[in-house]
């Protein structure tokens, strides 16, 4: 055998043997923070799917920490491949409604009243859900020294994110259900509903402009910590305890181009939620350390450690409580009876439920045909 022969073999060889040390230590990455930065490398050297990026609109709550998550931990990027994901963060529903209508965002993170609202306004012709996220985490909480029961209510300022938002419609439907009146596009009635911006509203509450919030976290768990109490949690209105409080939304036409990105996306998000519901400590921490990235500043722990459990990660998109919502907002005399037939397209993620031997969500007859 020539020797420059024997010397290519012996190369092989040793190659070979350290082949399995190699696959044994890639095996040895789960997600979390040690393990980001591998898995952004293998993503950026990953075989690119149809689109060359993947533009991710989401809010920089722990509502949305499925988006906090995947995107901190690198789980979304890792499942896209070489498509890279650039992120951006939104502080209100409409103006995310705005970005995807105007092709600035492909897919995001969102609530059930916006993903209405925009699909309805575009008469359906541009949206489509194409899975859940998150369901819960919405408190009203109150000033003790003002209001000690739910009949203490009447009469008093009590602040929703934003007119027509999410909260706004629940907390309208259930002032409707107490049989009190209020108007639902001045708040003026026979309890104030004063819209603040979640940023504003601790400092609201503090000054007494407002005696209490019906409001998402963690804006509810940061009036507790400077003396507000908890009176009531949405959840125990909902049958099960269970509504859609995040929503995943795409475009109809990045759906319809590109498939295969939106599957790999929906992909990440059902490890992310299995990542997060299995390591609960470390996924509270990977959510905030991303806050800290995008404000500058992390929830103290008696914040997080209180909003936190009242979240459930998710992915199904519990659409029956979608249209619940829906007719909350028409009873309230915020919206016309919408006609809501196609707002679903749930055949990616059930495609990614099934490949994972998950049972499939349903779109309560919402879907498209």
């Amino acid at each position: 055998m020539p020797a420059t022969t024997r010397t290519t073999l012996r190369r092989g060889l040793a190659a070979a043997a350290a082949l399995p040390l190699l696959i044994g230590a890639l095996a040895s990455c789960g997600y979390g923070s040690e393990a980001k930065n591998d898995e952004k490398k293998v993503a950026a050297e990953g075989t690119k799917l149809s689109a060359d990026t993947i533009r991710l609109g989401y809010f920089p709550n722990l509502t949305h920490a499925t988006a906090l998550v995947g995107d901190q931990e690198g789980i979304l990027q890792k499942e896209l491949g070489g498509t890279k994901l650039v992120p951006t963060t939104f502080n209100a529903g409409p103006s995310e409604i705005e970005a995807l209508n105007a092709g600035s965002i492909d897919i995001g993170f969102i609530g059930p009243s916006p993903s209405i609202n925009g699909y309805v306004k575009t008469k359906g012709a541009n949206l489509r859900i194409v899975g859940g996220a998150a369901s819960g985490g919405v408190k009203l909480v109150v000033n003790p020294a003002k209001i000690k029961t739910l009949d203490d209510l009447k009469g008093k300022k009590i602040a929703t994110p934003q007119h027509g938002n999410t909260q706004d419609v629940a907390f309208l439907n259930w002032i409707s259900e107490k049989g009190w009146k209020v108007d639902a596009e001045s708040g003026k009635g026979d309890v104030s509903v004063v819209r603040t911006d979640n940023k504003v509203t601790p400092n609201a509450y503090a000054s007494g402009a407002i005696d209490g919030a019906w409001v998402p976290e963690p804006t509810a768990s940061k009036l507790v910590s400077d003396g507000a109490k908890v009176l009531l949690d949405e959840s125990d209105l909902w049958p099960d305890k269970k509504f859609v409080i995040t929503n995943i939304i795409v475009s109809q036409k990045f759906l319809t181009e590109h498939p295969d990105v939106v599957e790999a996306f929906l992909r990440g998000t059902v490890k992310t939620n299995e990542w997060i519901n299995a390591n609960q400590d470390k996924a509270k921490a990977s959510a905030n350390a991303k806050l800290k990235d995008l404000s500058g500043k992390a929830l103290g722990a008696k914040v997080i450690d209180a909003a936190w459990p009242s979240i459930q990660f998710t992915d199904d998109p519990l659409a029956a409580t979608l249209q619940a919502q829906a007719d909350h907002a028409v009873k309230a005399g915020l919206l016309e009876k919408p006609e809501l037939s196609g707002i679903y397209d749930l055949k990616p993620l059930n495609k990614v439920l099934k490949a994972a031997g998950r049972p499939e969500v349903s779109d309560a007859g919402l879907g498209v045909k």
